[in-house]
């Protein structure tokens, strides 16, 4: 018999600035940050019906290296700096599929992002349209229908999931920052983790973000894959360190107007991860946190992710 395990909510980061990158995904970089994407207990869907509740807050401070062009209300800018806060709730319904190696969940996830971009903007005959710009927003709604696991072994597990962003989140063309992208993303992904039995784990995951049009912009951003692990080893009293790594690359080319060719972003980072659960009241209760520095970007923002995470299951 396969006993409980407490996972967290089925989320994936959306982190978005407003224009499209020349040749670049919109926004410089489309939804991911490197090395956040993956959580915790990610291969698991809990065997026991009930709620996950988690709220999760990211930082991420990076700025676009080099010549890339970014074309923003008919201009052209030289370089992008941006930071952007984003705070996720997140909410997953575990169903009661009785006993077996399969279990199913569905989720949904309501964010709230602070973004700041500067950029070297110039207009046609040097007119210049603004060089920064702020915005507290609601982002793009993550829902993900269904999450299906299945349990090797108590040790062993993997699961599969469909999590598509819906376009529901503040968006003008003619701003530097804007908390949705205004287009659907879907985003088909496998976890699998190993529980040591310890409290520690290694957990691998891996999606590829499937981008519409954007009707405002006639912008497709390319097909991005992503690709993060987290190991962990227990310390007692719930408490657990490891490593979190993670792995971008565009894969196919951009599309509409001003996508010029192929050019395509990779970003890859690693740094460390803490993590404590334990009973919090009548739920089980999990923190963590990270830092992830990117260390070999190309075509995209190079800079620092920082995520903190809250979860609270009921069974």
């Amino acid at each position: 018999m396969i006993k409980p395990f407490i996972v967290r909510p089925l989320l994936v980061l959306s982190m978005v600035t407003g224009s499209p990158l020349l040749l670049a995904a919109e926004g410089g970089v489309g939804r991911p940050i490197t090395g956040l994407q993956v959580f915790s207990n990610a291969g698991v869907v809990p065997p026991a019906p009930g709620w996950v509740m988690s709220l999760t807050s990211f930082w991420y401070d990076g700025d676009l290296k080099g010549n890339v062009q970014v074309p923003i209300a008919g201009a052209l800018s030289a370089g992008v700096d941006m930071k952007v806060s984003y705070t996720l709730a997140n909410f997953t319904h575990v169903w009661d599929t009785g006993k077996g190696a399969w279990n199913f969940a569905s989720a949904i996830g309501v964010p709230v992002q602070y973004t700041d971009v500067t950029a070297s903007v110039t207009g046609p005959r040097g007119r210049t349209l603004g060089t920064e710009d702020k915005a507290t927003q609601f982002a793009d709604a993550l829902v993900t229908p269904i999450a299906a696991g299945y349990h090797f072994d108590e040790v062993n597990h993997i699961s599969f999931s469909l999590p598509i962003y819906v376009p529901t989140g503040a968006y003008n063309q003619n701003r530097l920052a804007n908390a949705g992208q205004n287009n659907y993303t879907f985003m088909p992904t496998v976890a699998f983790s190993h529980l040591d039995g310890k409290g520690g784990e290694f957990t691998v995951m891996s999606s590829l973000e499937i981008y519409t049009e954007n009707d405002d912009t006639d912008y497709r951003t390319g097909n991005i894959f992503t690709l993060d692990a987290l190991w962990t080893h227990g310390f007692g009293n719930g408490w657990s360190a490891g490593m979190a790594a993670g792995y971008i690359q565009q894969v196919t080319d951009d599309s509409g107007s001003g996508a010029n060719g192929g050019f395509r972003g990779r970003s890859v980072g690693a740094g460390p991860a803490v993590g404590w659960s334990g009973k919090f009241a009548d739920a089980q209760a999990n923190l963590s946190a990270r830092w992830i520095p990117e260390f070999d970007t190309k075509n995209r923002p190079e800079g620092n992710g920082i995520s903190v995470n809250m979860t609270l299951a009921f069974f």
